[in-house]
């Protein structure tokens, strides 16, 4: 068969095998012993669902139980226990071939060994593919798997191959068929699924190497990441016989691209890899960019993600990090000193007023006591003497508010129970020698 010339006496020719061999084998399942062996085949899988609807309530009750077990061993568990009944079909299957082929002819057991073959490539197949996480991918990929392994086993492969390669067109120099887009759909999710594996493997490896600091754990993580699948796509394309060349027209098309309408997306992207490189900032690091006070959650490719104590999650594009003022909190370590101002009367003694708001910050928690905290007369106001109370923490991810209005509250208690006054402004009215003072009384 010429590749590239699709004639309809070929296609015609493929069909008509397939015909012939479909006509034959319903043909075969009339003889007695091949029926006896769907009739074998139907009880062994009528045996498989009533042990299935027996094991299976008492199972998931055992797995329910279960505490400690690694998260993959789990999960392996529960795709076991959706797949008890045709794990149970497969074992009592391969007992009756077993004990067939002992007491009869092989003739006689050759529709069960062809059942016993699909059914355990089937299971094997459905357990593999659950490692594909993308719906859509794991579906193809399995029933593509199914149909290949089905064909195969009843001898069909060539045949089938031969059809789906028929139906081809040709792009320039290459030539797509329906058996090319099916061999590179199953081998690039393939290599794909084998990507992700190593990728998540390593980037556990990775996370938990405390030598690294968390901004080159990230950067590694997404390098490794890129380098990963993109090698597992390219890879799987050439694999199948997919010209790579024609690529170099589609890169120039998409950097045109980039200069012109996706000038901010590339800002972001190169923005974040300054970030990572730099370390500026990190994931923990708590920031503070405009009215935006939170921690940092995660460092995305094209954002940063911050979460305030109020919940809210900010989604902060890279390039304001990299062009507008950020304070980091935590940039070179974990101490914040912060600030607090009040006022006395001027009939407080300055030197009991600094010695009790000092010792009123001691008492609150949070605020360190090997950094003790000071306090230093900072004006004579109107109706006060004004004071300002400097102390430090070391966990800012766990609020400054809060942490202001405990020492505020500790402030108050201490002042009340020493007799210290906190003034407000007062006003005085002097009525003017000679003036009058009207009232007016209200209607009944």
């Amino acid at each position: 068969m010429d590749p590239d010339v699709v004639s309809p006496e070929t296609l015609t020719e493929v069909t008509l095998d397939l015909y012939v061999w479909a006509e034959a084998f319903l043909t075969s399942l009339l003889r007695p012993w091949n029926a006896y062996q769907l009739l074998i085949a139907l009880g062994v899988f009528l045996t498989a669902h009533l042990l299935s609807a027996i094991i299976k309530p008492r199972m998931h009750e055992w797995m329910r139980g279960l505490e400690g077990w690694p998260k993959w061993r789990m999960r392996a568990l529960v795709v076991f226990h959706r797949r008890l009944r045709m794990a149970l079909f497969v074992v009592l299957i391969w007992l009756v071939v077993f004990v067939m082929r002992e007491i009869t002819w092989p003739s006689r057991s050759y529709l069960l060994a062809i059942i016993a073959n699909l059914a355990t490539a089937w299971l094997l197949i459905a357990f593999a593919t659950r490692l594909i996480k993308n719906t859509l991918m794991r579906g193809i990929v399995r029933y593509g798997a199914w149909i290949w392994v089905t064909l195969s086993i009843t001898g069909l492969s060539d045949e089938a191959q031969a059809l789906l390669d028929s139906a081809a067109f040709s792009i320039g120099d290459m030539r797509v068929s329906i058996w090319l887009v099916i061999q590179a759909i199953v081998i690039v999710a393939t290599l794909l699924t084998l990507a992700r594996i190593i990728s998540s493997t390593t980037a556990a490896s990775i996370r938990r190497n405390e030598d690294i600091s968390p901004s080159m754990q990230v950067l590694a993580i997404k390098f490794l990441q890129v380098a990963l699948f993109g090698t597992a796509f390219f890879l799987g394309l050439r694999i199948v016989g997919v010209d790579l060349t024609g690529l170099a027209v589609l890169s120039g098309a998409i950097g045109v691209g980039l200069g012109f309408g996706l000038q901010k997306v590339v800002s972001n992207l190169v923005s974040g890899i300054i970030i990572l490189l730099d370390k500026s900032i990190k994931p923990g690091d708590v920031i503070s960019l405009g009215d935006t006070f939170g921690w940092i959650n995660s460092l995305g490719a094209r954002y940063v993600s911050v979460v305030t104590r109020d919940g809210k999650e900010y989604l902060i594009p890279n390039e304001d990090l990299i062009t507008g003022q950020v304070v980091n909190w935590s940039h070179s370590n974990e101490f914040v000193r912060l600030d607090i101002y009040f006022g006395t009367a001027y009939s407080d003694d300055p030197h009991k007023v600094r010695e009790i708001a000092i010792n009123a910050a001691k008492s609150v928690d949070r605020v360190l006591s090997f950094k003790p905290p000071v306090c230093h007369i900072v004006g004579f106001g109107d109706s006060s003497v004004d004071y300002i109370l400097r102390f430090w923490i070391r966990d800012p991810t766990g609020g400054l508010t809060n942490i202001r209005g405990n020492v505020y509250l500790a402030l108050w208690d201490a002042f009340h129970e020493n007799g210290i006054s906190i003034p407000f402004p007062q006003r005085e009215v002097k009525l003017l020698e000679g003036s009058e003072l009207a009232t007016k009384s209200l209607p009944d």
